[in-house]
């Protein structure tokens, strides 16, 4: 009997903050508009701080400048299931980036479902709790607050991650 092999959601988070204020994007979900900071899911063949770069443009329009690591956070999501489908239950690893950000590129369009980008202040963001979409929103936020932070270069990404090794069968065996 196989059991099948855990595999949780890697996702990447960029934490922007300016003038005591972050960014925050309002998205639509099954769960109905909510907040979150500019983040998304890993793709196969990018590093995460290429995720990250990718995911803030496409979320906010702006180009997103990675400072430092801010953390790896682990959360675990269960959407109870809809019309007889099966309830949905994820783990999310996420890593979380403090960086900055220029002005929101004119004509760039955001990214569906973002409906628009907020600057709101630390507490602004833990008064609107029941709209957070992850609850490591305001982690991260915390974290940022704190002080936290760690070299770019925690991160390792493999050369083979860009160029995978090709694995020949062995001839002897």
């Amino acid at each position: 009997m196989s059991l099948e092999r855990f595999k949780p959601g890697v996702t990447v988070a960029a934490i922007i903050e300016s003038g005591g204020r972050y960014l925050l994007v309002e998205e639509l979900t099954p769960e109905g508009l909510r907040l979150n900071n500019p983040a998304g899911h890993l793709e196969q063949g990018e590093t995460p701080l290429q995720a990250v770069m990718r995911e803030a443009l496409e979320e906010t329009a702006c180009r997103f400048e990675p400072q430092a690591l801010l953390g790896l956070y682990l959360s675990r999501f269960v959407r109870p299931g809809r019309d007889g489908a099966v309830a949905e239950d994820v783990t999310y690893l996420r890593l979380a980036y403090a960086g900055t950000c220029g002005p929101p590129e004119p004509g760039r369009l955001l990214d569906s479902p973002v409906q628009r980008t907020l600057w709101l202040t630390p507490q602004e963001i833990r008064d609107s709790r029941e709209r957070h979409r992850s609850p490591l929103l305001l982690r991260c936020i915390e974290d940022h607050l704190a002080g936290r932070r760690f070299p770019l270069e925690a991160v390792f990404a493999d050369p083979s991650l860009l160029q995978p090794e090709l694995k020949h069968p062995d001839p002897a065996g």
